[in-house]
């Protein structure tokens, strides 16, 4: 599949542990720019308002704007996708489009808030404490049960991850948290046109994806044999999916 660019800057954010380079084999297909959120890549011991999704958010903004980048397709997944609803709905008008992939638009209770505040500061913890034994349970999740599939992918994810710093990661972490996102559900419909994507094989996003359809800005695809990591296991199909919606925009 050749190169093919969109009418207009793309911009790729990555998710919780990863770089901007994990975009790499999409933008051989799907060329754009990307950027590293706070505590991840090289932008390490960055003011402390930063490590907030609003921070990261507004950070963004101001770095597109820095750069004359008018209106462009922001694609965040994971926590990157958190991050991309939460730039455009505090900067409306600011993106053409979205493309959210197995990113959730919020937990609806605080109950919910104060169990995955617990988690992932208990998380945070742990990657202070051990990163390497860290990686290792989290790459065991059910959530990424697909890259066993393939020989040798759990081992090359986590030596690639391992070459964060796990200080600044778990700073991001307890900043970025979906505990401290509020709940989007309700405000979808505010979104600009919005294509929310999942992995079959990641049933929990699956659902939420179906769920966040419901909007009329939201359009969801399901791409098949992916995971919850869905533009690096399907590549090809992911970009497809992207490039295939915005035409009929």
């Amino acid at each position: 599949m050749p190169a093919v660019p969109l009418p207009t800057p793309v911009i790729y954010v990555h998710g919780w542990l990863g770089t901007h380079a994990d975009w790499a084999p999409v933008q051989t297909l799907l060329p754009g720019w990307t950027v590293d959120l706070p505590g991840h890549g090289a932008s390490l011991s960055l003011p402390s308002g930063t490590y907030s999704l609003s921070g990261t958010a507004d950070a963004l903004v101001d770095a597109l704007d820095a750069a004359a980048l008018e209106r462009p397709v922001l694609v965040g997944y994971s926590m990157g996708g958190r991050v991309a609803m939460t730039a455009a709905l505090r900067h409306p008008g600011r993106f053409r489009a979205l493309v959210v992939e197995s990113a959730s638009p919020g937990l609806s209770s605080d109950a919910e808030r104060a169990a995955r505040h617990a988690l992932d500061d208990a998380r945070a913890a742990h990657v202070e404490r051990d990163f390497a034994g860290f990686l290792a349970s989290w790459y065991q999740l059910p959530l990424f049960a697909s890259l066993a599939l393939e020989p040798g992918r759990v081992e090359a994810t986590i030596a690639e991850r391992l070459r964060g710093d796990p200080g600044e990661l778990a700073r991001a972490l307890r900043g970025l948290s979906v505990a401290h996102q509020p709940s989007y559900w309700d405000r979808l419909g505010a979104l600009p046109p919005t294509l929310a994507l999942a992995g079959a094989r990641d049933e929990k996003y699956v659902h939420i994806v179906q769920l966040m359809a419901r909007a009329s800005t939201v359009t969801a695809r399901i791409v098949s044999a992916a995971g919850h990591n869905v533009h690096r296991e399907r590549s090809a199909a992911f970009v497809d999916a992207v490039v295939s919606w915005f035409e009929t925009l």
